[in-house]
């Protein structure tokens, strides 16, 4: 396999066709198309008693109202649970339009359908609605108190208890030397994608055919469920994701009510119809993640070797449970990083509140898993009065432990086995990289100028490419052009650039005669979706195979017209040459024409370039029985299991004494994706998780009242970063190719997210000396931190 693109630093070829203005987005599509929009309710929880359309009936230019009585069949139905699980023993979702009670803000009432969006608004404002409000559950603490419930037939508003464990972790808790209980919160926050959801469809009614474009992470779940609900044959439904501008897990769930409303009513209109998402809607109708509270009680040595360690999590999954409970099961186990605990269980309480339903958002689960065990080191290196990194490195699995059982079970159903690393070194370049050692020097300099500094780390794993598949297809043509198609989607992340490198290096051609098509089910129709850090791992290594079965299909055939062996063969540069020979060669475009026999029958032109390329005459097409024409390969991965990445995230940050206002002065990161395909790519994944991470630990949550209204549905009051709160992040790599796939590889596209709370955490503990147990961790809140400290001084821990 040739590899002069594969690991390079490749310039993402997707950037110029998006920064210069020529991306087509959905709302791009479909201008003259009519438009939806929907009627949501403004109760966290209310029964619907009347739907009233007269008024709504007047305003020129509308074309339909839909309620819940107006859906037929299928299309009413409940929306799917995609994701069911044995522990999940009342699982709940939703319908498309409201039926009897609302249970979130935002939930979908009723469908309008006009000449152009404001005409919609005009005519859903006029929709009344009459509600009988019922007593709203807001919050974790709420919902466990079970005084009033969500669902009326979910006891304790309890949707699941799912309890893994290994070894005796209550004995093993008694019998340390050393014991420590305590509790840590993590409130909800939400992926803010620039562009929003949306929809756009046309039905054909000359062949009975739809095509529907969605801003959607998978289009082939968003095609099988329109053809479903449809009932239409899944052949005549094309589901295409046009450019898509951010995703981060929001656009996971399929079906959206609108990805089933808007082709059913385009259909039945016989007319294109569009719905683009607004912001307020996407912050009361798409999905929130990350809400939980964990109680935690571990046992350690002197040295902190953990020897027992039980976590009671309480996670807040919203109204309906659409994605199931694969949240809390990620925290849960990937709670134990890469470190060997003695025993360990960990009891997960799922809780439904009148709040929106939650969903993946980049790192799904695993922030708070890795807040949970990295807060829970910092504790025990405090309490015995070592280096915080030392507990660490006294607890990390060791490079020739691998593979390495943790003995529970992983969000795929398969055993939580870690294939590769190096979990040590990680560390270690962390520290070298944010110049831990030094530290103390550079702290007390500070501190005799008045300022605060402090310095954290973090350390965790993530796993990558959980299956069940994701499949390739490789052709190329008779003008030497590879065209790949794959059926995942791209949301920004370099597909177009990494798959392209794999292709090129696997076929020996040059990388600017490679075209990637994504989540367009007319060129692919089978996929899983783009999630959990799996593309490279799935995708990448279904196109490597399909690849690979073009190359053994076009060095057979040049063999037979070179009258050479294939094994002697090579291609280079989209040629392919006998080794050590480079003129007794072939070009792969005119193994393209060998390839199909009736175009070199029929077409004289060609049958006289060939014969001329090839250097002697060609009586018949060099291709073997049972061989199909063309020069093309289609092809699946699907793992024994996922493969695992890690890494270790450190920064140093000043705290203000006056305004408690948090500035990070350096952050470091180094990261393990196994082999690399393209670090800038790479490199790129890992600063924005970093910033959505940073977002996540300082700015970003969703502020609920009691009664269930989001107060600050707006970018005038949700908090996100701005480019001047972004530290420079200096990168590092290491590679310990995974041994699970071909291509050695395990994702990346998470990794910068996952511990940067753990990591402020134990920065802003390190300067203010006061226990820091909540994120995300505002000036207001650490303002408050300190007053609490000054009045109880258990809250103030001791430097190192």
């Amino acid at each position: 396999m040739g590899t002069r693109v594969f690991g390079e630093p490749v310039r993402r070829r997707e950037d110029g066709r998006l920064l210069t203005g020529r991306g087509r987005y959905l709302d791009d599509l479909g201008r003259d198309a009519l438009a939806a929009a929907f009627v949501r309710s403004p109760h966290a929880h209310a029964r619907i008693t009347d739907i009233d359309v007269s008024e709504a009936l007047d305003v020129d230019g509308l074309v339909a109202v839909y309620t819940f009585e107006d859906l037929p069949g299928r299309i009413g139905e409940r929306l799917p649970l995609l994701i069911p699980h044995p522990a999940l023993t009342h699982g709940r979702t939703g319908y498309p339009l409201a039926r009897d009670v609302v249970r979130h803000v935002g939930e979908p009432v009723a469908m309008v359908v006009a000449r152009d969006r404001y005409l919609a608004e005009d005519a859903a404002e006029r929709v009344r609605v009459d509600y009988e409000p019922l007593p709203a559950v807001v919050g974790i603490e709420a919902a466990s108190r079970a005084e009033r419930l969500v669902h009326d037939d979910v006891p304790g508003n309890v949707g699941a208890v799912l309890v893994q464990e290994t070894g005796d972790a209550a004995a093993a808790i008694r019998a340390a030397p050393h014991v420590l209980e305590f509790r840590l919160a993590i409130e909800r926050s939400a992926s803010m994608p620039l562009e929003g959801r949306g929809v756009y469809a046309r039905w054909d009614a000359d062949d009975g055919s739809l095509r529907v474009y969605s801003s959607t992470q998978a289009s082939t779940g968003v095609r099988a469920a329109i053809a479903a609900r449809l009932g239409l044959p899944t052949g005549k439904v094309e589901v295409i994701a046009p450019d898509v501008g951010g995703g981060f897990g929001v656009k996971i769930v399929h079906p959206w009510p609108e990805e089933i409303l808007v082709p059913w009513a385009a259909r039945l209109l016989d007319r294109e119809i569009k719905w683009t998402e607004d912001r307020r809607e996407h912050f009361v109708s798409a999905a929130h993640e990350r809400g939980q509270l964990q109680d935690v009680r571990v046992g350690f040595d002197g040295d902190g070797r953990v020897l027992g360690l039980d976590v009671r999590i309480r996670h807040d999954h919203g109204a309906y449970t659409p994605y199931g409970i694969i949240i809390p099961i990620v925290t849960s186990t990937q709670l134990l990083g890469p470190y060997k605990i003695g025993a360990y269980r960990a009891e997960v309480v799922s809780l439904y509140t009148n709040t929106l339903i939650v969903t993946p958002y980049r790192g799904a689960g695993r922030p708070q898993g890795v807040f949970c065990m990295e807060r829970t080191m910092d504790r025990i290196a405090r309490h015995l009065g070592l280096d915080r990194a030392d507990v660490r490195a006294a607890n990390l699995i060791q490079p020739d432990e691998f593979p390495y059982d943790q003995g529970l079970t992983f969000q795929d159903g398969r055993p939580l086995i870690y294939d590769s690393g190096d979990y040590p070194e990680l560390l270690r370049k962390a520290k070298a990289m944010i110049g831990w050692d030094g530290f103390g020097a550079e702290r007390a300099a500070a501190a005799s100028r008045g300022r605060r500094l402090g310095i954290g780390l973090g350390v965790y794993v993530e796993g990558t490419g959980v299956g069940p598949y994701e499949g390739g297809h490789v052709e190329i043509d008779t003008a030497g052009r590879v065209h790949v198609s794959t059926g995942l989607t791209s949301q920004g992340q370099g597909h177009e650039t990494v798959f392209a490198q794999i292709a090129a290096a696997e076929l020996g051609v040059p990388i600017g005669d490679v075209h990637v098509t994504t989540g367009d089910t007319r060129r692919f129709g089978y996929a899983v979706g783009t999630f959990a850090s799996r593309a490279a791992v799935m995708s990448g290594n279904a196109i490597a195979l399909a690849c690979r079965k073009v190359r053994d299909k076009a060095l057979r055939i040049a063999a037979e017209a070179l009258e050479a062996d294939p094994r002697d063969l090579d291609i280079t540069d989209g040629v392919v040459h006998v080794r050590g020979d480079v003129s007794a060669a072939v070009p792969l475009r005119t193994v393209a024409v060998l390839s199909n026999p009736l175009r070199y029958a029929f077409d004289e032109e060609t049958a006289r370039a060939t014969q001329f390329a090839v250097g002697r005459p060609v009586t018949e097409p060099p291709i073997a029985a049972g061989e199909e024409p063309g020069l093309e390969g289609r092809d699946y991965y699907s793992p024994v299991r996922s493969t695992f990445a890690a890494g270790a995230h450190a920064a140093v940050v000043e705290v203000d004494p006056d305004t408690a206002e948090i500035a990070i002065l350096r952050y470091a990161v180094v990261h393990d994706c196994g082999r690399l395909i393209n670090p800038m790519v790479v490199e790129g994944q890992i600063h924005g998780g970093v910033a959505q991470g940073i977002g996540g630990a300082l700015y970003e949550r969703m502020a609920y009242d009691e009664s269930g209204q989001l107060l600050n549905a707006s970018f005038m009051d949700f908090l996100m970063p701005y480019a001047t709160e972004i530290p420079r992040i200096r990168t590092g790599h290491l590679e310990t190719p995974s041994p699970l796939n071909p291509l050695g590889i395990k994702g990346a596209g998470e990794a910068g997210v996952i511990p940067v709370s753990a990591v402020i955490a134990s920065a802003v503990e390190d300067a203010e000396g006061v226990r820091v147990d909540a994120m995300p961790l505002s000036p207001d809140a650490l303002h408050t931190l300190r007053q609490r400290a000054a009045a109880d001084p258990s809250l103030i821990v001791r430097a190192e």
